[in-house]
């Protein structure tokens, strides 16, 4: 009898894409394995999870506002009541499903969804990326069987003995890159004879990263750089058209992009922001990284993942608010120098953990078969 895998969670890239590694993988091992995910209504994963193949529900969730206005204070006091409807809602789905598992990796949907697998009896695991973990996961973690994690010190948040170190599961296909893959130039129609700096500030974007990218098209194509600059969807929407003009064969700009195993292939220097998923996957990758955290992640927890990498030359750090004087001038001088590029790439490769997804899949297994 196949088993049924309840997946939750979303919000942005750093959620959605562990929770499609977790589902690939569960499928790739049970073919006929069934799957019903639970995100949040207008998030990203109510269009990457039906685009990779799985049916989601959708639920109308948020959480709790920080800002210090009428509308938030209104937002906050419904907040209960929307949490009570989620609730409904999830226990309708579980109930026609009937999972075996539930599996939650954070974010704004993950909460009710965990909760009411919790109190209808199903039995619940944790995925949780970050060093810092989110509200939503140290919520849930008493009741669940394991929480896998890929950072140490985590239990000064989660039960001690639930704690699993599997690392973050990522993309299948980023465990297998073709360095400088022909097909992946033409796709993005640039050249193997030219540097190429991919720039990516995470799928929701990165507003210094854009800015500071937009103030150096034309330097770009006066060092004979390429440029693949993922913009994140916001970002794109709002752009100036005289941006957008200046495309040309140095310059690509992207909302978006899908097959990131061909961008990682063609990449000389990776710009990004440190993110744990993001840190996960450049480890993987192994090639020379700029890491610009941001600011306000919770606990600075981005400044921890890119400071892991950089204290041992595996990565440089360009604080936020530097970046905008600093990042150009550490960037062309790191493209020019081919000695610290592979010092870095065999550096960063030691953070690798490429059987994340296979201790993650173990785990979940044990749970289902108890």
């Amino acid at each position: 009898m196949s088993k049924r895998y309840l997946i939750s969670g979303g919000g942005t890239g750093g959620h959605i894409f562990p929770a499609l590694a977790i589902a690939n993988k569960i499928k790739s091992e049970q073919p006929d394995a069934e799957f019903l995910f639970i995100g949040a209504n207008d998030k990203m994963e109510m269009q990457r999870v039906p685009e990779a193949g799985y049916e989601i529900k959708g639920l109308t969730i948020y959480g709790i506002s920080r800002e210090r206005s009428f509308r938030a204070l209104k937002r906050n006091l419904k907040l209960p009541f929307v949490l009570l409807k989620a609730m409904r809602e999830v226990k309708r789905y579980i109930r026609e499903f009937k999972p075996d598992i539930a599996i939650g990796v954070g974010g704004f949907a993950s909460g009710p969804a965990l909760k009411a697998a919790e109190k209808l009896g199903v039995p619940t695991m944790l995925q949780e990326q970050n060093s810092y973990p989110g509200v939503t996961n140290k919520m849930l973690a008493p009741k669940a069987k394991k929480i896998c994690v890929a950072y140490d010190g985590l239990e000064k948040y989660f039960p001690a003995e639930k704690i699993v170190k599997t690392g973050n599961p990522v993309r299948a296909e980023i465990l297998h890159i073709e360095h400088k893959n022909p097909k992946a130039y033409q796709y993005f129609n640039f050249v193997p004879e030219k540097k190429l700096v991919l720039v990516v500030g995470g799928s929701l974007g990165a507003r210094t990263l854009n800015e500071t990218m937009a103030a150096h098209l034309d330097d770009f194509r006066k060092a004979g750089v390429q440029l693949l600059w993922q913009t994140g969807e916001q970002f794109f929407r709002n752009i100036d058209s005289k941006l957008l003009a200046e495309q040309d064969e140095y310059i690509r700009i992207v909302p978006f992009i899908k097959n990131m195993n061909d961008a990682y292939s063609i990449a000389d220097v990776i710009v990004s922001r440190a993110g744990a998923l993001a840190i996960s996957e450049l480890s993987i990758v192994g090639k020379p990284v700029i890491l610009v955290p941001f600011p306000y992640a919770a606990e600075d927890h981005q400044t921890f993942n890119a400071k892991a990498l950089s204290s041992h030359d595996a990565a440089i750090l360009i604080p936020d608010a530097e970046a905008k004087e600093k990042l150009f001038p550490e960037l062309m001088s790191l493209v020019q120098d081919d000695n610290r590029c592979q010092a870095m790439s065999k550096n960063i490769l030691e953070f690798a953990k490429p059987e994340a997804i296979e201790s993650i899949y173990r785990e979940i297994e044990k749970i289902v078969s108890c």
